[in-house]
């Protein structure tokens, strides 16, 4: 079948929503407004997840998964699934579904204009702390690097294959994935999308990994756009 649209959805210890993230996913499948796939990656969980996924994946046609032997981090959950994709276009949503599967429509309809189109999440629904330690944060990467973007930990992104394929990842790099865009002199578009509450299963992420993880990756941005490199070929033969 000729898919359109790959959603990644990067798995960590996520048991107790997996039933709930199927049940979503395949619901947007039937409403997408592109042929669409899902690719879980399955970050090294501990607990039944990769069971769960398996299962998943027998019983829905669209559903793939690919697993990873250890625990390497949302980063490398990413890119595995840039690796792994082949269609047109790549999503991709948090486990934890405190974004809507829906709300991808709302960005597949600018894709064609822009090479990646992010969500902002509206009305945030997560404690003051971590509101607050996600507003400095982005203040603190927008200052590096220039791209504009109010969320950019928004788990709800849609890109272009051929742009996704080009970005060279490291840990931390997933919060610079537009400034990584702009680089590549890629266009960049922020879209309100909802935004709910975590009902099951633990934050991955917490104030140190939220600050000083993102204020250190700022350095490892700023010298990769030193050294990027960045061609287009005009002729060959």
């Amino acid at each position: 079948m000729e898919y359109e649209f790959t959603i990644i959805v990067p798995v960590y210890n996520e048991e107790e929503n997996l039933l709930r993230v199927e049940k979503q996913l395949a619901n947007y499948l039937t409403i997408g407004s592109k042929k669409s796939c899902i690719l879980f990656v399955n970050d090294g969980s501990k607990d039944n997840s990769l069971a769960l996924i398996k299962d998943i994946c027998e019983r829905q046609m669209a559903f793939h998964y690919i697993s990873f032997e250890s625990n390497q981090g949302l980063s490398a959950a990413i890119k595995a699934g840039f690796d792994y994709a082949t269609t047109p276009f790549i999503g991709y949503i948090d486990s934890d579904l405190q974004t809507d599967p829906e709300d991808f429509n709302l960005l597949l309809e600018h894709i064609e204009d822009y090479e990646l189109v992010t969500g902002v999440r509206a009305n945030r629904k997560d404690s003051f702390k971590k509101n607050m330690s996600s507003k400095i944060a982005n203040g603190i990467r927008r200052s590096f690097t220039n791209d504009g973007m109010d969320d950019t930990g928004c788990p709800l992104k849609v890109i272009k294959l051929d742009y996704a394929k080009r970005i060279p990842m490291f840990k931390g790099l997933h919060r610079f994935l537009p400034a990584m865009i702009l680089l590549q002199k890629g266009k960049v578009l922020q879209v309100p999308v909802r935004h709910y509450p975590r009902i099951a299963g633990k934050a991955k992420f917490h104030l140190t990994n939220r600050l000083i993880g993102p204020f250190l990756d700022c350095f490892a941005y700023l010298w990769m756009k030193k050294k990027y490199i960045n061609y287009k070929v005009n002729e060959n033969a």
